[in-house]
């Protein structure tokens, strides 16, 4: 049965990620002038983990947290062959820990950047409320540290992909492009209607609202 499982909210916010993510390490690498978008981009993964954090509470049944963050001894039970059949549906056990690495260590990049300094012409707004010895030390974790676990994490994920198409013959890229996945068992859909996608609008829009004033409050 055909079964509905990433909404379109959680669909383009996946992708609007990847893209950001793209943006920020070729910017990185540019230097100059295309640090500017640098901050943009930074800026646009901060309104995206704000729009997560929320529509984790409030999105369709398989984007919401309380559906797929589970405990240590159901991860075990995973990893043992013994899992449970809804793990099948959304995020597994495993894919539940890499998506909460993956917004954590996202979390830490953007905050680091926001008071890190390269000592040349850019700088995060939060630079001038933080000692200097923060501002040290949120550089290095930003430039040495943090990238590289974000890289590793990229890293991995592409590989679970990957081992998952080739090993297993499931496509996980196609639901996260359709929002629909085949399943031969029931499993509830998630709510995906217009109202639905209306109100992630919303909460974007004022996620986005919350990031633009402030920034623009910091720094002009």
């Amino acid at each position: 049965m055909l079964v509905r499982v990433w909404d379109a909210p959680t669909r383009l916010f996946h992708w609007a990620l990847a893209a950001c993510f793209v943006g920020l390490i070729v910017t990185s690498q540019m230097g100059g002038g295309a640090m500017v978008w640098h901050f943009q981009f930074g800026y646009g993964v901060l309104t995206l983990l704000l729009f997560r954090m929320v529509w984790g509470l409030l999105g369709g049944h398989w984007s919401r947290f309380s559906t797929f963050l589970v405990g240590p001894r159901e991860v075990w039970r995973y990893l043992r062959g013994k899992g449970l059949q809804h793990h099948d549906v959304g995020h597994n056990p495993l894919g539940a820990l890499s998506v909460v690495a993956m917004l954590v260590f996202l979390a830490l990049q953007v905050t680091t950047g926001l008071m890190s300094d390269d000592e040349i012409a850019n700088a995060g707004p939060l630079t001038r409320f933080v000692s200097s010895a923060w501002v040290s030390n949120a550089t290095y974790y930003h430039k040495a540290i943090g990238k590289l676990v974000l890289l590793g994490l990229v890293t991995l994920h592409v590989s679970a992909i990957v081992y998952y198409f080739f090993g297993k013959q499931e496509n996980l890229i196609q639901p996260m492009i359709t929002g629909d996945k085949t399943l031969d068992f029931a499993a509830p859909s998630a709510r995906d209607s217009g109202s639905e996608r209306k109100l992630a609008a919303v909460i974007f829009l004022v996620c986005m609202g919350l990031v633009s004033g402030t920034v623009i409050g910091l720094v002009g």
